[in-house]
């Protein structure tokens, strides 16, 4: 589904394609409960006889993962399995009580743990909560908390939680190719998006379709309450999406709810500056993007097979367009 009103939206998006050498690329858009649009572009690589883009491809949305990992999070904190988070690590995983001393979940969570892993061993760059940086080994320490707290890896444990109940069922960790997955990251010897042997859930290889990632929105848009049914406890989606960044943390850094990258007012902000206040995003190293915006009863996705930056590219400059766009698009149409 196309309508006039979103074809400057889709050109953009195209526009990009083009620039950054993505052979695919869609956009998905949901308001008021109802697909307002819904468009895809390109092939899954680059042959000619390489299967078109259509409503069943599945992207690698990057680290657009991690905000799968914090809803397991933050469930377990509703099932009482976490007290809370500003719990230190340790007090889960013992085997990092002075590598990891002070670092709470919730430093974890907003990227203000200060740590980095050389040689397998956790070393600390700033005091927890005192700066930003993106960093994966906070991702790791959660990954194994889940684990150790269910029994169940995380694919499994969102599967079982979250996946089966909602009707996720274009959206899985992957090792294995197959005619819906855009695969072809796999196939380069430069491989950026690293090892796919795992289906744990700890690595980059969640693949997830267009509509599923804006689902995934939605979920989030309406807290866990779809077709009637509260499968999850609102609490766990209205905890991921409020700011959880310390007071501590300098005013100019970025502002995060449980990896959810929230609106603010700093350069290193990823959402455009029209954007309502209560808009959140997340995105991947692919090009992939998921906007929800209560404000306007709506959720924004975007999707691409990044493969190698661009000469010329200005991501940033792009991802606030992106969101820009949406929200003059969005905000004409809001229920009054």
């Amino acid at each position: 589904m196309t309508t006039n009103r979103f074809q400057s939206l889709n050109a953009y998006v195209h526009d990009i394609q083009q620039q950054i050498g993505a052979t695919a690329a869609a956009v998905y858009v949901i308001q008021n409960d109802a697909v307002v649009n819904e468009w895809y572009s390109g092939r899954h690589d680059a042959a000619e006889a390489s299967r078109a883009v259509d409503a069943f491809t599945r992207f690698n949305v990057g680290s657009a993962r991690k905000t799968y990992l914090a809803l397991a999070i933050s469930l377990l904190m509703e099932q009482g399995h976490i007290t809370g988070m500003d719990d230190e690590i340790a007090r889960y995983l013992a085997e990092y009580k002075e590598m990891a001393r002070g670092v709470t979940l919730r430093h974890l969570l907003t990227h203000t743990h200060g740590l980095t892993s050389k040689l397998g061993k956790l070393e600390s760059e700033f005091a927890a909560g005192e700066d930003w940086a993106y960093r994966n080994t906070g991702i790791a320490l959660l990954f194994e908390l889940v684990q150790r707290q269910t029994g169940y890896s995380l694919s499994e444990w969102m599967r079982r939680q979250v996946f089966e109940p909602y009707d996720l069922n274009e959206t899985g960790w992957e090792i294995a190719n197959h005619e819906h997955l855009i695969y072809n990251y796999y196939g380069r010897a430069d491989n950026w998006v690293g090892p796919n042997d795992s289906g744990a859930g700890d690595q980059s290889n969640l693949f997830v379709s267009a509509r599923d990632f804006a689902k995934w929105g939605y979920i989030h848009l309406r807290q866990g309450s779809t077709c009637g049914e509260q499968h999850v406890p609102q609490a766990v989606f209205a905890r991921v999406s409020r700011c959880a960044t310390p007071s501590s943390v300098p005013a100019d850094r970025p502002r995060n709810g449980f990896i959810w990258w929230l609106q603010h007012d700093t350069p290193l902000n990823h959402l455009g500056e029209r954007l309502p206040q209560d808009s959140y995003m997340i995105l991947g190293i692919t090009g992939c993007a998921c906007l929800v915006l209560p404000s306007y009863d709506a959720v924004g996705v975007r999707m691409y097979n990044q493969l190698s930056p661009s000469e010329g590219y200005d991501y940033m400059s792009d991802i606030r367009t992106f969101g820009n766009m949406a929200n003059d698009l969005l905000s004409d149409n809001v229920k009054v």
